[in-house]
């Protein structure tokens, strides 16, 4: 069905996590015809722009690892009310910048707190896109475990308050959490496949799950692995956390002089050159062209991020997890109950143990099969295509109603 072309506006929070999955969508929408405004920062515009999509830049208050300012991982209360606060500066800067503007229909992120409230200021339908796991049925029971934990913390009664202001302010009569997590978009977008989502049984039909949105007509900078034959070993502990140089030389005593190629991530916060000497069959870089690497790995040690196991998946490389933060944890052991990782705290960690790990992984063909079996999943859910058929039935929607 012929949908007619509509001016679409995608709000996201500036974390590459959130960020990169919608990307594609931009880029398949925009192929299609439509015209696509995206709030963003002057640190993702580059990327906004290459989609084909319109940056509309904006100031933000969120830390940002392309600056060097760290998140305050771990830390319930100060990481929940940032993102309220960015949604307080925000507000009055996103809302002018589309006054005259406004949208057909909009896409945001769900800590994309200021699209909700101006897609229910301007009654502008929305789509909601998540990066991570929905949440089931049980969640309002969640909350209510999650409020008890904080119970104690003065700072969460703070901030719970002022997130009661700013839904008041803003004309919004949703509960807190019913805003969080679920808001109230007309459809919402998981860009997991099923097969990743805990209790998928019981989520309800209105969320789509597209499996990764990668676009791999534009997947960037390529990497060139050697030409000597080696196994490659990826080994990246995600952009936001602090890493204990001790792990970096546990990676070396691991495999230093071994059969493996391995490229170690070290992270825009550590200075390669600081190391010293490494064993000839390392490479270390602050950055690498992640997805490119992962096309040619026969291994990855991560932290469990969703973006990164989702792109190991994506290529069918079995993974040594080694989570440390928020829905690390999870991942890391549904990963294993897959059959296609394992897991250790990194605190406890031994050289040895890393090794076999890697080894015994890559050597399992069951393990190969059943990484095959999801790498096949993680294409069926449709990816941005599929994220595309569900915007533009909205828009339709959109336009039958006028």
């Amino acid at each position: 069905m012929t949908t007619p072309a509509g001016h679409i506006a995608f709000f996201c929070i500036p974390s590459s996590g959130h960020f990169n999955p919608t990307v594609p969508m931009v880029s398949e929408l925009v192929r299609r015809g439509h015209r696509v405004s995206y709030a963003t920062t002057a640190d993702f515009a580059p990327e906004v722009a290459a989609a084909g999509a319109e940056p509309v830049v904006c100031t933000s208050v969120l830390p940002s690892t392309q600056r060097g300012v760290p998140w305050p991982i771990g830390d319930t209360v100060a990481m929940s009310d940032l993102y309220l606060q960015e949604a307080i500066v925000s507000l009055p800067e996103q809302a002018a910048a589309f006054e005259a503007d406004r949208p057909d229909l909009i896409v945001y992120d769900c800590l994309s707190f200021t699209a909700q409230v101006l897609a229910r200021r301007w009654g502008i339908p929305s789509v909601r896109t998540l990066p991570t796991h929905e949440f089931g049925p049980d969640i309002w029971d969640e909350m209510e475990v999650l409020d008890l934990m904080l119970e104690e913390e003065p700072g969460w009664h703070v901030y719970r308050r002022a997130f009661r202001e700013f839904l008041d302010a803003a004309g919004i009569e949703l509960g807190i959490d019913e805003f969080i997590y679920r808001g109230h978009a007309d459809r919402y977008l998981v860009t997991i496949p099923r097969e990743f989502q805990k209790d998928a049984d019981r989520i309800e039909d209105r969320f789509t799950f597209v499996g990764h949105c990668i676009d791999e007509r534009r997947a960037g900078e390529q990497w060139e692995r050697p030409a000597d034959g080696r196994p490659l070993l990826l080994v990246s502990m995600g952009s936001a956390l602090r890493v204990d140089p001790d792990f970096y030389r546990l990676c070396v005593e691991a495999f230093g002089g071994s059969r493996w190629q391995v490229v170690l991530v070290v992270g825009g916060k550590a200075d390669p050159d600081a190391f010293g000497d490494v064993p000839p069959n390392f490479e270390l870089h602050a950055f690498v062209p992640q997805l490119s690497v992962l096309s040619q790995a026969s291994a990855f040690v991560t932290h469990g991020g969703m973006g990164g196991t989702l792109e190991g998946l994506y290529h069918g490389v079995p993974m040594v997890v080694l989570p440390q933060v928020f829905d690390a944890f999870g991942n890391a052991a549904l990963l294993e109950r897959l059959g296609v990782a394992v897991s250790f705290t990194v605190d406890d960690l031994t050289a040895h143990q890393l090794r076999d790990a890697v080894e015994s992984l890559v050597a399992d063909q069951a393990v190969a099969g059943r990484l095959a079996e999801l790498r096949t999943a993680m294409r069926a859910g449709g990816g941005p295509a599929a994220a595309a058929d569900v915007i533009e039935e909205c828009l339709r929607n959109v336009v039958a109603a006028q």
